[in-house]
């Protein structure tokens, strides 16, 4: 699958439950992330990427309403702005520059980073809103896989909590949940207002 219908398909999962966020109050549930609220979570997505590839490639994405006020409308222009770039032939040729991971295509830096980081939070949103949290287990095994090697590397990284024990006979999704720091076993939080 290419970068661009890689893109669509897990956003598209994200778009969903963006949409699905019953009410207002429901942004200020707590997240399985420590001290994250729903809003949080879209709130990380819309924050660092747009500046990742600005200073990495030069690509400026569309700003769109304030994640505070309105998380969907935040989430869906950025969103919208990286399929388009992802849909757009010229992007194939662009490179992305980075200190830490050197030059890489922009597609592939897409993939890699923020595809990855949208749908590791798909769970995130999903846990946090109460809407249905299955990822695709395919997907969950392939990137335990990639990311096992790297678990050193990730865990000093500071983005990933410390690895939670689960059963060796875990299915796909509660292992990969696991290796980033995911308590599945963690009751749901209530909505904090």
């Amino acid at each position: 699958m290419d970068a661009a219908q890689e893109y669509r398909e897990t956003a598209a999962r994200f778009t969903q439950l963006v949409d699905g966020v019953p009410d207002d109050a429901t942004w200020d549930a707590r997240s399985p992330v420590p001290a994250w609220t729903a809003r949080d979570v879209v709130g990380h997505l819309v924050g660092w990427f747009p500046s990742f590839l600005s200073g990495g490639a030069g690509v400026d994405l569309p700003s769109g309403p304030d994640v505070g006020t309105d998380p969907a409308g935040a989430w869906r222009t950025m969103s919208d702005g990286v399929q388009a770039l992802l849909d757009d032939p010229a992007t194939a040729g662009k490179e992305l520059v980075n200190p830490y991971i050197g030059t890489v295509p922009l597609p592939e830096a897409v993939s890699r980073f923020f595809t990855t980081d949208v749908f590791l939070h798909t769970w995130d949103l999903a846990r946090a809103t109460g809407q249905d949290e299955r990822l695709d287990p395919d997907r969950c095994a392939a990137l335990l896989e990639g990311m096992l090697p790297l678990d050193e590397l990730l865990r000093t990284s500071g983005q990933y909590g410390p690895r939670v024990d689960v059963a060796e006979d875990a299915d796909p999704q509660t292992r990969l949940l696991a290796f980033i720091g995911r308590d599945v076993a963690a009751p749901r939080q209530a909505t904090e207002a």
